[in-house]
C-alpha cells in the first residue's frame, strides 16, 4: 500500500508515494536519485548510510522514511561545498570511496556541534562509521584540519 509523504532534501521538497515500511535510503537512492547515500549493511552497523535528519546522524537503512515527517534531511549530495570534502582528499582519507559519504556526512555533524573537537572526540563521535580499508587516521587528520584539532 503506498502512502503520500513530502520529504524536504537538501532543501528541496519533494511530494511521492511510497509504500509503508520503505526505508530512508531506498527513497534517497531509488525515488530521488541521490545515490551519494550508500547502503552496505542494511542493518544500522556500519554508518555508510548516514544521512542528516535536522543536523543529526541518523542511519538511513534503518529509517523508515515515513517517520521522517517534517524534518530536513540532508545527503552527501547537500555537503558538495563542506570543506570536509576537500579535507578527505587533502589527507588521503579515503581508499575504496564507499564509506566516505557516511563518513563526511557524521563528520559534518560534529564540527557543526563541535568546530574544535580533540582527538578523543572525534573518535567518539565516528565510531559508528565503519572504513573496511582501514584509513581511521587519516579521517581523524581531515577531521581535524577542519576543525583545527586540539
Amino acid at each position: 500500500m503506498l502512502e503520500s509523504l513530502e520529504l524536504t532534501v537538501n532543501g528541496d521538497r519533494h511530494a511521492l508515494d511510497a509504500p509503508v515500511g520503505r526505508s530512508l535510503a531506498e527513497v534517497l537512492r531509488d525515488d530521488l536519485g541521490l545515490t551519494g547515500t550508500k547502503i552496505a549493511c542494511y542493518e544500522g552497523h556500519c554508518g555508510a548510510c548516514t544521512v542528516l535528519l535536522d543536523g543529526v546522524p541518523a542511519l538511513s537503512c534503518i529509517t523508515l522514511v515515513h517517520a521522517v515527517g517534517g524534518r530536513g534531511v540532508t545527503t552527501i549530495e547537500g555537503l558538495r561545498e563542506h570543506p570536509l570534502v576537500d579535507a578527505f582528499v587533502r589527507e588521503d582519507a579515503l581508499q575504496c570511496g564507499f564509506c566516505t559519504p557516511g563518513q563526511i556526512v557524521s563528520a559534518s555533524a560534529l564540527l557543526a556541534a563541535n568546530p574544535r573537537p580533540t582527538r578523543e572526540e572525534i573518535g567518539h563521535a565516528m565510531a559508528g562509521n565503519l572504513c573496511r580499508c582501514g584509513a581511521y587516521r587519516n579521517i581523524e587528520a581531515a577531521i581535524a584540519s577542519v576543525g583545527g584539532g586540539r
